[in-house]
């Protein structure tokens, strides 16, 4: 599969990185150009190259970038062919990204980024934090496997995301058309708590889409609080403790 990156952060790194090593052909770019990408991305056999360049004749663009700057990118995704498959990896968090009016009103997070682009999207890996995606994704079959959500109206779209999130590690969960995405959103239960599938689909289930971004809001003061980094499974146990 022809794939591409755009976004050279830590969940776009580890993408790269393992769909390289799995065999696709993976190009990566990011804003400020292809000599800046870090040598350990292109490690497994990716290329670094510009982004109009890397969102030519591909199967699928995975977009991870922040929220903020998911309308810059509506122009470079104007000309790419409606049967490509985009997967938007973003969160809105207004302290990092800015207000954004209509979803403070009640958008859905990935509503709103299918409107900004002007085509459809595939939600995936929003809901894993970039240690556990590093370092915890095994094999599928091994017990406790930690499930993702995978949310897109198209069920082929979703049927490709759920296959590239297989390959990344995670047991892919079905999580329905993007108006129900809001049950992936920071800080709902299924959101960075490492849950395996049925609790996972518990979960999403679960989710009260008024208290989520009060969640969300309380959880990064919260984390404002403290004077050391948390380890992930502090981050973990922590995102885990709003449920409860």
């Amino acid at each position: 599969m022809k794939l591409a990156v755009i976004g050279t952060g830590p969940i776009g790194t580890t993408l790269a990185r393992t769909f390289s090593a799995g065999g696709h052909d993976v190009e990566v770019a990011n804003s400020r150009g292809p000599e800046t990408v870090d040598a350990a991305v292109l490690e497994f056999g990716a290329r670094a190259v510009t982004s109009r360049e890397a969102v030519r004749d591909k199967d699928v663009i995975i977009l991870s970038v922040p929220f903020g700057r998911i309308p810059d990118l509506a122009p470079l995704l104007a000309s790419v062919p409606t049967e490509t498959v985009v997967i938007d990896t973003s969160n809105y968090f207004p302290e990092l990204s800015g207000r954004v009016e209509a979803v403070d009103q009640g958008q859905v997070e990935s509503l709103w980024v299918a409107e900004q682009l002007g085509r459809p999207v595939v939600k995936a890996w929003n809901a894993v934090l970039a240690g556990t995606l590093q370092t915890r994704a095994v094999p599928a079959g091994t017990p406790g496997r930690i499930a993702l959500p995978v949310a897109a109206d198209s069920d082929a779209a979703r049927r490709v995301g759920m296959g590239l999130v297989d390959e990344s590690g995670f047991d892919p969960c079905d999580a329905g058309v993007l108006a129900d995405s809001w049950r992936q959103q920071p800080m709902t239960p299924a959101y960075c708590t490492e849950l395996p599938l049925p609790e996972l689909e518990q979960a999403l289930a679960a989710a009260d889409r008024d208290e989520a971004p009060r969640n969300r809001d309380r959880q990064m003061s919260r984390f404002a609080t403290l004077t050391s980094a948390p380890t992930l499974d502090e981050t973990v146990e922590l995102n885990r403790s709003l449920h409860r």
